[in-house]
């Protein structure tokens, strides 16, 4: 397995589950298990922010391949200071 990294097309896009972070680091075979993991990770469609919120309606990446950008074999993220 090799390392990937996935990040909305659009940086604004509200349903990203973590709008500080730029891009998500996953180990997978290839592109199509990088969005499977991230799907599987990430599954809860989110509400939006106290600023934006998209309500109950809100939608996830799951079905909408374009929205989600995969980066392949990338450097191995670096191990958090503890």
């Amino acid at each position: 397995m090799i390392w990937f990294a996935a990040r909305p097309r659009d940086p604004a896009d509200p349903r990203w589950p973590l709008p500080e972070t730029l891009r998500i680091t996953l180990k997978a075979e290839n592109t199509d298990a990088t969005r499977r993991r991230f799907e599987k990770v990430y599954p809860s469609e989110p509400f939006g922010t106290p600023g934006h919120p998209i309500g109950d309606g809100g939608s996830s990446f799951r079905g909408d391949a374009e929205a989600l950008v995969v980066v392949v074999g990338i450097d191995a993220p670096l191990a958090p200071n503890t």
